[in-house]
């Protein structure tokens, strides 16, 4: 009789061993500096944070859980350079489940701002803030959408948000 691998035991086979030299023991106290890591020591791996994680539902080799352990054991570079930092999507399931009450998007939150001040940010992302610096929108706004706001009786939005620029660079 065979036992299937859990979602985390064959993702842990598929992950490459580390040298402690390699260890980043500063980047916990990194992460629990920063608003929202504050508790991230309170983590003792249950797991309950993955039960629900509407993520980790269709895409089983996502663990918030992975993320927090990584972090605590000095798993800087991994950490910052991994896709799945960027896929919470700060539903806060695994902080309702959560037995120790850990604000888990919040570290996850914390580690994020940490990879984007060191400009590790995904393709996607930097296309967004390129954007929003630039014209301090998503999208443009183009005479066609001020017709139609001016038609609805609405005010005429400005087509560049000029301090965006200023504030996004400080």
């Amino acid at each position: 009789m065979t036992a299937e691998k859990s979602s985390d035991a064959q993702a842990a086979d598929d992950e490459p061993e580390f040298n402690v030299a390699d260890l980043d023991l500063g980047f916990a106290e990194e992460v629990a500096a920063k608003p929202g890591g504050e508790y991230i020591r309170r983590c003792y791996s249950c797991g309950m944070c993955v039960a629900g994680c509407p993520v980790a539902e269709v895409e089983p080799r996502y663990s918030p859980r992975r993320l927090i352990r990584m972090i605590l054991l000095g798993l800087r570079a991994e950490v910052l350079q991994s896709d799945f930092l960027w896929l919470c999507c700060n539903c806060y399931t695994c902080m309702e489940r959560c037995p120790q009450a850990i604000r888990i998007p919040d570290i996850i939150r914390a580690a994020k701002n940490i990879a984007a001040a060191e400009g590790r940010l995904p393709a996607n992302l930097k296309t967004v803030s390129a954007s929003v610096t630039k014209i301090g929108r998503l999208y443009e706004i183009e005479e066609f959408d001020n017709k139609k706001r001016v038609k609805a009786g609405l005010p005429e939005l400005q087509t560049k948000l000029e301090d965006v620029e200023r504030l996004m660079r400080k």
